[in-house]
């Protein structure tokens, strides 16, 4: 899966949080989070007038990184299941997450496994 095939089934797949999703979709969106919430913050910066301490004061952003983060997490967090899903793994291990420094490694670990070959309980291999 492309760069553009993961970004228009991450939108397409809003709040799907059954099936799967291979590892290359996963990481595509992570790239495109990442890129994006570097635009939303210079934007918001630039709102701020170059306010550097503002921005710092607001947490590292502002309005328009609110209503980023707000429009973004829940299809972040429905790619995130699909992929534990690819793994195996069920959609709750994401609340792990919630561990500081562990639960972010060991998410990175489940994410950067290979997928389940055939079929498991989650759905037909997305490789298939």
């Amino acid at each position: 899966m492309g760069f553009g095939e993961a970004i228009k089934s991450f939108w397409s797949n809003y709040a799907t949080f059954n099936g799967r999703s291979r590892r290359s979709e996963y990481w595509f969106i992570q790239l495109f989070l990442i890129l994006t919430n570097l635009a939303v913050a210079a934007i918001d910066l630039v709102l701020m007038n170059g306010d550097v301490d503002r921005f710092i004061a607001n947490g590292g952003g502002g309005i328009v990184g609110l209503i980023w983060i707000l429009v973004t997490i829940v299809p972040a967090l429905a790619v995130l299941v699909r992929r534990l899903h690819d793994t195996g793994k069920s959609g709750w291990w994401a609340l792990i997450g919630f561990i500081p420094l562990a639960g972010a490694i060991v998410l990175l670990v489940f994410t950067v496994l290979d997928s389940d070959a055939g079929e498991n309980k989650y759905g037909e291999s997305p490789k298939a």
